[in-house]
């Protein structure tokens, strides 16, 4: 009952809609299916009629500006384009689109200062900007090698930032001993991910199916590196530190356990060089206190050896 009641609701909002709204619907529809297909004469129409009846959508406005100076009408595409950021239209694609026009017809300055300001706005798209036939008159312009820098920063802004790049030694593939009497323990693939936001770890035990993960990361609003450790049997430690004198430490809270005692985590990676960027071997030791870090006994003490 309470299904056929929901359809019944469905069909009489299908049929009581304004003539009007009906005819949008459809009209935004085969917008978007030109512009897709980039057929720009029929887009462009399209989102001319659009722009007049929902004057106030900054969408429908961007797409004409883009249409407008497929087809040639570029001055009509900058009005479309600053009314797009009237509207509040994002900053970054339509001040890339306004560079694109002005590049167009030969007004380097103006579209090197479009430009300029969509990366400033986040514009994180430099392939576009490597490949964009509107653009090949700037490129050759020395001007253009620093926004194309900052559009990559834009892409991946943590392959440039140096906090991101400190535990960057540990990456790699490993073969694990325990510290110091060399009994393999375990194997770990570690890499970077996420725009090279992440390092994470996939670590494998010798001698059981113990497996687990982690994910570390700069935080830059505690301007501080945290690690979320998860396991195959359901465990679960958060780690938070700093990188100090070439040491990664980190530390937990003091967690409850369920004999009723609190247990700290102070955990270490020493990089071990030669090589600083690259090292052949990282130590990770492990330590836990139940007295308020008072006092420390060892957890596990192991040594990563680089993979040849």
């Amino acid at each position: 009952m309470m299904m056929r009641s929901l359809v019944l609701v469905c069909l009489w909002l299908a049929v009581s809609l304004p003539a009007w709204a009906q005819a949008a619907g459809n009209t935004a529809l085969d917008a978007n299916a030109a512009y897709m297909a980039k057929d720009w004469p029929k887009a462009e129409q399209l989102y001319q009629s659009l722009a007049q009846s929902q004057a106030d959508n900054s969408r429908n406005w961007y797409r004409l500006g883009i249409c407008l100076h497929q087809t040639g009408k570029n001055d009509k595409a900058i009005e479309a384009f600053q009314k797009a950021k009237t509207l509040g239209a994002a900053a970054q694609n339509v001040e890339f689109g306004l560079a694109e026009v002005f590049a167009s017809t030969g007004d380097k300055d103006s579209a090197l200062q479009h430009l300029a300001e969509a990366v400033k706005q986040g514009y994180a798209l430099p392939d576009q900007m490597t490949t964009d036939s509107d653009l090949q008159s700037v490129r050759t312009d020395p001007r253009f090698v620093p926004l194309l820098e900052q559009a990559r920063h834009n892409e991946k802004p943590c392959a440039s930032t140096p906090e991101n790049r400190q535990f960057d030694f540990w990456e790699g593939d490993w073969d694990v001993v325990t510290t110091p009497d060399g009994v393999a323990a375990g194997t770990s693939h570690i890499e970077r991910v996420i725009g090279d936001c992440v390092i994470w770890e996939n670590w494998s035990s010798l001698g059981s199916s113990y497996t687990g993960k982690s994910y570390n990361t700069y935080n830059s609003d505690l301007k501080r590196w945290e690690q979320f450790w998860v396991d195959n049997v359901g465990g679960m430690v958060h780690f938070y530190g700093h990188l100090t004198d070439g040491t990664m430490n980190f530390f937990t809270d003091e967690i409850p356990q369920p004999d009723g005692t609190k247990v700290q985590r102070h955990l270490q990676f020493f990089n071990q060089g030669p090589d600083k960027v690259r090292p052949d071997k990282v130590r990770q030791f492990s330590q836990m206190s139940s007295d308020g870090g008072k006092t420390w006994t060892t957890e596990y003490d192991f040594t990563y050896n680089r993979k040849k």
